[in-house]
């Protein structure tokens, strides 16, 4: 993990780093998450052209909620990062439960935002779905976690293929090929590997899971038709943490903006889909424009 920061902003305190030089992009994290799952974001933009920042969003490890949670206290709080950080404007990169605060960031700071990209993000009112005792064992408890992580490190390809089917709705043959298809890839295979840990429910990020979830229940609209910053969506059909819905309710309201579907992917699907590596120069080339 890259060396982290406390930047002490005109909204209180807010963990940060930047990785990379040349245009400014904002990395907002899911549910759960932090600065860590933030770099595994960020891993597929290029160091020489894009100054990645990451932040823990309020709740999540060394950024304390602090009556910080609603979608619009995180959007100015990004704002007030980039004031401590003397930056003018940034483009956005969102996924999941990092998407109602990217979007507010767009509507409540169009001059700042350069371009947003929306991976899989969250767009209206959400609930989790529904897990087994099991599952939510392995993520809250200290056994399930510890058990967890030694299953990924002596039995990776299973550890991957339960990742891949918890977070995509696939036939049997398209789960076999999707987990033979990333465990052989090195790239995609230390990514799936790395991320786990980063969803745990831990102490460290339990505050910051529980206020996403509540508030997010509670979202009436987002405002996305303000949106005037240039937006791409992307988003995997076979998604089963988020309704594919998100994206194309987001992608149809927000002007201009540009729907990239991965078919069959998955939650993880810019990550591990056969196509990653095009949809990733997409995003690259949308946050910069070119």
């Amino acid at each position: 993990m890259t060396d982290t920061k406390i930047a002490h902003t005109a909204l209180g305190p807010v963990e940060y780093a930047v990785v990379g030089t040349g245009a400014p992009v904002v990395v907002l994290h899911g549910s759960p998450g932090g600065i860590d799952a933030a770099e595994l974001m960020a891993g597929f933009l290029p160091r020489d052209e894009i100054a990645a920042i990451l932040l823990s969003r309020p709740g999540y490890l060394g950024t304390p909620l602090d009556g910080r949670g609603t979608p619009d206290d995180q959007a100015d709080l990004v704002a007030a990062l980039l004031d401590e950080l003397g930056i003018d404007r940034a483009g956005i990169f969102s996924w999941s439960g990092g998407g109602p605060s990217g979007y507010r960031f767009a509507v409540r700071h169009p001059d700042r935002t350069d371009a947003l990209v929306a991976f899989a993000a969250v767009s209206e009112a959400y609930t989790l779905p529904d897990q087994d005792l099991a599952t939510r064992l392995m993520f809250t408890s200290a056994p399930g976690r510890w058990l967890m992580r030694l299953l990924a490190s002596h039995q990776p390809e299973q550890y991957i293929r339960g990742a891949l089917s918890g977070e995509g709705d696939l036939t049997k043959e398209q789960l076999d090929q999707r987990v033979a298809e990333v465990f052989a890839d090195p790239v995609k295979r230390d990514f799936v590997l790395a991320l786990g840990p980063t969803a745990e429910q831990d102490k460290t990020r339990r505050v910051g899971f529980r206020n996403d979830i509540d508030l997010f229940a509670q979202i009436t609209t987002l405002e996305l038709e303000k949106i005037t910053a240039p937006t791409l969506v992307v988003q995997g059909t076979a998604d089963a943490d988020l309704p594919p819905e998100h994206s194309y309710h987001a992608a149809k309201t927000i002007p201009g903006a540009e729907l990239l579907t991965l078919d069959t992917g998955t939650h993880l699907g810019l990550y591990t889909h056969p196509d990653a590596a095009a949809a990733q120069q997409r995003v690259v080339d949308f946050l910069l424009r070119r």
